[in-house]
């Protein structure tokens, strides 16, 4: 795999996983929707540590530079 992530798109993904799963953990969001967005904010951190996001690959997209 190819990195296809830039360091300012992996930072934003990990804020707003960290963001998700406070908003989690304090009550604020809770039930179904809470839990798809934890799902979520995982692979968010996943693909931050990676540096790889699959959707990016079919489409060609790049944020990091070559």
């Amino acid at each position: 795999m190819k990195k296809n992530m830039g360091s300012a798109d992996r930072i934003i993904r990990f804020i707003i996983a960290a963001l998700i799963g406070v908003l989690y953990y304090t009550g604020i969001i809770s039930g179904t929707w809470g839990i798809v967005l934890l799902v979520l904010a995982a692979v968010f951190v996943l693909t931050s540590f990676i540096s790889f996001c699959p959707l990016y690959a079919p489409f060609g997209i790049r944020t990091c530079k070559e």
